[in-house]
């Protein structure tokens, strides 16, 4: 039986139909290696400390790199992927010099770019749990909260496959616009309801959330593969919230709250 096609890119994906609506349209004729940037600098394959960002073209991302790795980033396929990704290409024209500082910044509708460091540390958290292939990549993730579509590129360097869901058409399209010039094949960006997750896409091998409600929704657990992991804000107490870790095998589930972080709001529905 012949395997069918994968989506192409970036993936508009009927959420009404069957999964061969996956076929979407064709890949482009030179497309990256997944998961990979031609932008990505070769500085950043050295390892940890000063030696990732040396080369560095772009002095701020090469700070940036450092001071993930100084404040205990450990995993060096992590600091590569946040060394490889411009996130000044994620943000308004006007904050474009703010763009590696370690700050959430606004990207319209209530919405923000997540700090670098919390991108980095949840994405940590993701590879330390989740399933990986023999060649160390996370497999298929599911990423809830495109947003801009910054975390899902980063996400792109280390997994085999990344769909990420946006309840909000007009951010959904502002990281189709983002991500187009990119051409990445393993990035398929989705119009949709995070809260349901991505049946199509399921199993997978870990699930990322960039909102945060008062509980997990149970469609995320149900699409979690045996052995792979969650990581997402949840409420903890009024007005707060933790990083929560799910880890999922044939045995149940474990939970594990971590430090404080603060994220949008978890809704549901597409607007």
């Amino acid at each position: 039986m012949a395997t069918p096609p994968r989506p192409g890119f970036p993936a508009r994906i009927d959420m009404g139909k069957t999964s061969p609506a996956l076929g979407g349209r064709p890949v482009p004729r030179r497309p990256a290696t997944p998961g990979s940037l031609p932008s990505a600098p070769a500085s950043v394959t050295e390892g940890v400390g000063t030696a990732i960002s040396a080369r560095d073209p772009i002095p701020a991302r090469a700070r940036m790199v450092q001071q993930l790795a100084e404040g205990g980033v450990r995993d060096t396929q992590v600091l590569r992927a946040m060394g490889a990704v411009d996130r000044h290409r994620f943000v308004d024209s006007a904050l474009v010099p703010q763009a590696y500082e370690d700050t959430a910044l606004p990207i319209g509708l209530g919405q923000t770019i997540s700090k670098p460091s919390v991108v980095a540390r949840m994405v940590e958290l993701l590879m330390q749990g989740g399933l990986r292939g023999a060649d160390g990549r996370l497999g298929r993730v599911l990423d809830i909260g495109t947003g801009c579509g910054y975390q899902a590129v980063v996400l792109g360097q280390l997994a085999s496959e990344v769909y990420s869901i946006e309840r909000l058409r007009d951010l959904h399209e502002k990281a189709r616009a983002n991500l187009r010039p990119l051409r990445i094949a393993n990035v398929h960006l989705i119009l949709g309801d995070g809260m349901a997750g991505f049946a199509k896409g399921a199993p997978y091998a870990g699930i990322i959330a960039a909102a945060g409600g008062d509980a997990i929704p149970d469609a995320w657990i149900e699409q979690l593969a045996y052995g792979g992991r969650l990581v997402a804000p949840i409420a903890h107490g009024p007005g707060q919230q933790a990083l929560m870790v799910v880890d999922r095998s044939r045995q149940g589930v474990q939970q594990t709250i971590l430090e404080a972080v603060n994220f949008v709001p978890l809704k549901s529905g597409v607007a």
